[in-house]
């Protein structure tokens, strides 16, 4: 059988590197032609052929299709140009599941997936697993966790489902170094640095996590040139031997699914097996009561309670994915204490939700490459008092697959009472949608110093690009 893997700008070079070390015969297919000299140099030192789809037409017998989720073309594009070759499809998420499927039986494994949330809610679990010395995939990079303190394996990294692999072969790399012996260079044999591994991945999960977390579908935003959505990708997710779900998302997109173990969440919703009972909003820590029911675990047991805690979630959007990392952790059994405890470590993430004093202003920071209408919306319902804020929108345009809608943003801002400062592409942007005028500003870092300027406390909403690691 030829495997061929399609898109080699997410992944794919790894993915099909690895099928060839198993002895596979791999092909490869550069479809956004970024294939750089050091990768096809590294795909002709293991044999890889670089095609074009109409090279099919030379082919017979069977053909893996390696594709990534969001792939542009459909699966008749291809078979066109052969039209009688055997074909099978696999996805590059369950590629990865089965090149680690002798990985990690002896150890808690979760997957994290979502429309928004989800590196917030992959340090709200690493601070839950951190004395299991977390391996973590997250966009802010791949690190592994040892005694609390943390190292980087590799920063500028995506979140793409090869670079699951890529992230643990790092780890191995570094408990398991080349070293020089008298008769040449041997592996050493040290045990491997980690007791749990946590991954976020934007469009589905591999299937590798004991427990697979779907947080939300804040919005379902088209993919694959408008052939599929976000939420069809993320069915991915209940690939996992448990799931953790947002009732809302499963009740709209999910219900048809047959599974073993879901357990869902809910802001509100007491058919959850985990709802939020009493909570009270503040910038600082939120005082929240949770009630959970019937939820089942990753050994099948049936536990049912209630748990206290504060946070640092300043919003509704914030608490729902508390409400989801609190889940996931009692699925997979770990004490309640443990779970308080990490809870209330977590302090948010520069580049994401957080915040700080600057001066005598607080500064509540929403920064994230993937920010959209609904999660602006959500940040600026958090503030009580608009009065004693300045809000500031903006931010770049860049590569993820969410993009804001500058229609429902401008009608959103024209509604808000207190003063918007815009900045950035976007905020130039949105400006010209905007019925009320607003202040403009070219560099984001001004927004601080009118805010001290005017004594004001600051909501900063920033859609940053991913490439720009600082503002991650």
């Amino acid at each position: 059988m030829n495997h061929l893997v399609i898109d080699l700008t997410h992944g794919g070079v790894k993915i099909a590197i690895s099928l060839a070390k198993k002895g596979k015969n791999v092909l490869a297919y550069d479809i956004y032609n970024t294939l750089n000299d050091i990768e096809a140099k590294m795909l002709s030192i293991y044999k890889i052929d670089l095609i074009q789809l109409s090279d099919l037409a030379s082919f017979k017998g069977d053909m893996n299709i390696i594709y990534p989720i969001h792939m542009p073309i459909s699966f008749k594009d291809i078979a066109k140009h052969n039209p009688d070759l055997n074909y099978t499809f696999q996805t590059h998420h369950e590629i990865i599941c089965e090149l680690l499927e002798d990985w990690g039986g002896d150890f808690p494994k979760v997957e994290v997936t979502g429309v928004k949330g989800k590196t917030s809610s992959v340090f709200m679990l690493k601070e839950i697993l951190i004395d299991e010395n977390p391996l973590i995939l997250s966009s802010l990079g791949a690190m592994l966790y040892e005694d609390r303190k943390k190292i980087m394996l590799k920063q500028n990294i995506s979140i793409a489902p090869a670079n699951i692999k890529e992230t643990i072969d790092l780890a191995y790399k570094i408990s398991n170094p080349l070293c020089k012996i008298a008769g040449g260079i041997a592996e050493s044999e040290n045990p491997r640095r980690y007791n749990s591994a946590i991954f976020e991945s934007s469009l589905g999960v591999s299937g590798i996590g004991d427990v697979g977390v779907l947080l939300n579908i804040a919005e379902d935003y088209p993919i694959a040139k408008g052939k599929s959505s976000a939420s069809k990708a993320k069915r991915q997710v209940f690939r996992c031997g448990t799931v953790v779900c947002q009732k809302e998302a499963y009740d709209t997109y999910y219900n048809d699914i047959k599974h073993d173990k879901v357990n869902t969440f809910s802001l509100s919703d007491e058919n959850s097996n985990l709802y939020l009972d009493d909570v009270k909003y503040t910038p600082d820590k939120t005082k929240m009561d949770i009630i959970f029911s019937h939820v089942e675990t990753i050994n099948g047991n049936i536990i049912s309670g209630e748990i206290s805690m504060t946070a640092f979630a300043p919003g509704k959007h914030n608490v729902s994915n508390v409400l989801g990392a609190v889940l996931t952790a009692l699925s997979l059994e770990i004490p309640k204490d443990k779970i308080i405890n990490g809870i209330e470590n977590y302090k948010g993430i520069p580049g994401r939700t957080n915040k700080k004093q600057i001066g005598n202003i607080t500064v509540i920071e929403e920064i994230n490459p993937g920010i959209n209408t609904k999660a602006i919306e959500e940040s600026i319902n958090m503030i009580c008092n608009l009065n004693d804020y300045l809000i500031a929108v903006g931010g770049d345009y860049g590569i993820t697959c969410e993009e804001i809608d500058e229609e429902k943003v401008s009608e959103l801002l024209d509604n808000v009472s207190c003063n918007i400062i815009l900045t950035g592409d976007v905020g130039s942007s949105i400006q010209k949608k905007m019925s009320k005028k607003c202040q403009l500003i070219e560099n984001y870092n001004d927004v601080y110093d009118i805010a001290l300027k005017n004594n004001k406390n600051l909501l900063f909403i920033y859609r940053s690009d991913y490439r720009k690691l600082k503002q991650r």
